[in-house]
């Protein structure tokens, strides 16, 4: 099997372009490449696909084997893998996804067959908690007090494809993650586990982030994490409205939302580490 290995700020995910490629057990192969000492080494697996209502499909799955609904910065790498692949030369494409299509813009660098960034459409911030879903915390959940692993917090959750907790500290890095960032995603108040952001405010335009992804632990950066620390941000009055940059272990990304259309803009780069072919 034929595979690419590509990343957005150190998100990186395994791609199979699944329309010449036959994967029979996607939540079983995302497992087995994607661990870093016997496998490819990878935050999980993303197979490109056809679909009747946009140009491509993406489908994700964790580290851990399950199902993902929404990347953004897998979705950037989607973006790259089929203009470089000569699957397209559109620059303007639109990505089925669990979580509803997504429109993205793709930006050439000096080589125009190159993609160095990509924009994405990233759609709405869902707030209401039985979209997130979030249960037993009310009707909406923003700054919300909560005692996790006897330290206490304020907590904003939202969706963005994908369930977030937003949660502002004084020093993203003396987070103990591995211990909060689990404890937190398996609340019982989250049915479908939860993302969690760690942010600190750096200035009006730009906060620094630590994200445990559930079914994957800590990454070096998650898009929709980003766009959900941005905006719990801007609600809160943390930074200013426009674009925020949020800086990640992997890199920087940009988030802008327009309150007016409601509409967020996720802008950061796409790289190919390599490829490869997988032997069974």
């Amino acid at each position: 099997m034929r595979f690419t290995k590509m990343q957005g700020c150190g998100n990186d995910y395994i791609y199979v372009n699944a329309m010449e490629e036959r994967v029979e057990s996607p939540g079983r192969l995302a497992k087995a490449v994607s661990d870093r000492h016997f496998g490819i080494g990878a935050d999980g697996l993303i197979l490109i696909g056809a679909s009747k209502t946009a140009d491509f499909s993406m489908e994700m799955y964790n580290a851990d084997g399950s199902k993902g609904a929404m990347c953004g910065n897998g979705i950037r790498c989607v973006g790259k893998y089929v203009y470089e692949h000569g699957m397209t030369r559109k620059t303007t494409l639109t990505i089925e996804t669990v979580s509803g299509n997504r429109v993205i813009h793709l930006q050439t660098g000096e080589n125009p067959n190159e993609i160095c960034q990509v924009t994405v459409e990233m759609g709405t911030p869902e707030f209401r908690a039985a979209q997130i879903p979030v249960v037993s915390l009310g009707e909406y959940v923003l700054e919300h007090k909560i005692t996790v692993c006897g330290e206490n917090y304020t907590m904003t959750c939202l969706s963005m494809g994908n369930p977030h907790a937003v949660i502002p500290v004084e020093d993203v890095e003396k987070i103990s993650i591995a211990k909060t960032g689990s404890a937190f995603e398996h609340l019982s108040c989250f049915p479908d586990r939860i993302n969690t952001e760690f942010i600190q405010i750096l200035d009006q335009h730009t906060i620094k982030m630590r994200v445990w992804e559930r079914g994957s632990g800590e990454t070096l950066s998650c898009g929709t994490g980003a766009c959900a620390a941005a905006v719990a941000a801007m609600v809160s009055g943390c930074v200013s409205e426009g674009e925020t940059a949020v800086e990640l272990r992997g890199g920087r990304l940009f988030v802008t939302w327009d309150r007016t259309k409601n509409k967020v803009l996720l802008t950061g780069p796409a790289e190919t580490v390599f490829e490869g072919t997988l032997a069974e």
